[in-house]
């Protein structure tokens, strides 16, 4: 992993990926009263046929050291996964604010989605494995999924930036 300084201007340390990481494996919720200025809220940017970015929030998980999230094959950011798997989620936490940027790919392994369904179900979203067990079901889920089936992403990191928001700050980047 290469570590880039963007702090060195003001003469900070680095930030630590391994802080960073062990923050994201406590979990980020998104109920209300949680995280940010009330709660933490995951962007998801894609890039559009036309080169231009589409951005949009969503209830992703941090698992394994990697972000997961998922959405409908007609919704917008599921058209640009399939044309261009390119994309970054972005997270503010107390802590630090996050952009992780790399490949989303689609996951079919039943066991995996048995899995993720299982934690996102914990974490107060109804869902369950579909018929096909490739794909997720539920009675509702945020509108801009479209309509079920809802497949599995996990975003593998290319790079990560993180900006420190409390103590002395700092802002690094980190290249996997």
């Amino acid at each position: 992993m290469d570590v880039i300084n963007l702090a060195d201007l003001y003469e900070l340390a680095p930030l630590d990926w391994s802080g960073i990481r062990a923050r994201l494996d406590a979990g980020i919720e998104l109920a209300p009263g949680s995280g940010g200025l009330d709660r933490h809220t995951c962007w998801l940017s894609t890039i559009n046929q036309d080169g231009s970015p589409h951005v949009t929030s969503l209830g992703a998980l941090w698992v394994d050291g990697a972000f997961w999230f998922v959405t409908g094959a007609h919704s917008r950011k599921g058209r640009n996964l399939a044309r261009d798997p390119r994309c970054s989620m972005s997270v503010a936490t107390h802590e630090f604010d996050l952009v992780v940027e790399g490949t989303a790919t689609q996951i079919t392994d039943p066991e995996v989605i048995a899995d993720m369904a299982r934690r996102w179900a914990d974490g107060g979203w109804p869902c369950r494995v579909d018929d096909t067990g490739q794909a997720l079901t539920a009675e509702y889920s945020a509108p801009s999924a479209g309509p079920p089936p809802w497949h599995i992403y996990r975003l593998t990191a290319r790079t990560a930036t993180a900006v420190g928001t409390i103590g002395s700050g700092g802002a690094t980047r980190w290249r996997f």
